[in-house]
């Protein structure tokens, strides 16, 4: 396998009006993971969430936990998203949008941005969403992979990236193949988890570098999200809502 593994934490922060987000990154130490920009796992409480703001220089996507989120943006598109569905946006040359608790309970969920790269930053601005039961769904002896990004998958990108939640049972065992220079990470939702050689807590992450696997197993089950990159090689200049 070789490569490189290492553990991170998502650090708390309050983000939009009153939302609460445990950031894995960008915090201090810990810039981006080319080609990924931000990692966040929100919990939008209802009277807070995110009113009307721009992006521009690359895409999103947030994937529902639990409860929902209502979308609209200057393209035209209103519409909400439901636990196990997902949104994509692709920011290109700008966009305005709103992303708002669309029940009265808890909505919680990842934001996971990606970089466009360079030759893309100008694109059309685009938005799709993909509700849970379009996802397929891979069931192994010891749990299931869910497939949110890749094959058999309705969600497109512009960059090359595998995306999926993951659960293991109890003693339960996954890997999966890293294409050549792909960086990867696996962040745990809930349960315990050693991924690559790396123990890790609910809230933290594994990132895998240089490596031909990523390795997941748990002792007590866990559910988790796994992330897949190609990496642009181009440098990542965020500021606030814009990457270019």
């Amino acid at each position: 396998m070789n490569g490189h593994a290492s553990r991170h934490a998502a650090v708390e922060t309050l983000e939009g009006v009153g939302v609460t987000v445990k950031r894995l990154f960008p915090v201090p130490g810990l810039r981006n993971l080319d080609p990924f920009v931000l990692w966040d796992h929100f919990s939008v409480a209802p009277d807070t969430g995110f009113p009307d703001h721009p992006h521009r220089g690359f895409e999103a996507i947030t994937y529902m936990l639990e409860g929902s989120m209502r979308h609209t943006d200057n393209l035209g598109n209103q519409s909400t998203v439901t636990a196990g569905g997902a949104q994509r946006f692709t920011a290109g040359r700008g966009l305005v949008h709103s992303e708002m608790p669309g029940g009265t309970g808890d909505n919680t969920g990842i934001q996971l941005w990606i970089n466009l790269p360079r030759r893309l930053k100008d694109v059309a601005p685009a938005y799709q969403q993909v509700d849970a039961d379009a996802f397929p769904v891979e069931h192994f002896e010891t749990g299931w992979k869910k497939t949110i990004v890749g094959e058999g998958s309705p969600l497109q990108l512009l960059s090359d990236v595998r995306y999926s939640e993951l659960a293991l049972q109890a003693g339960g065992h996954f890997e999966e193949a890293l294409p050549k220079d792909f960086t990867a990470l696996a962040y745990l939702l809930q349960g315990q988890a050693r991924v690559s050689g790396q123990d890790i807590d609910t809230g933290s992450a594994c990132f895998v570098t240089g490596a031909s696997r990523i390795v997941m197993d748990s002792e007590a089950g866990c559910r988790l999200m796994l992330c897949l990159g190609c990496p642009h090689g181009e440098p990542i200049h965020q500021h606030g809502p814009y990457v270019d």
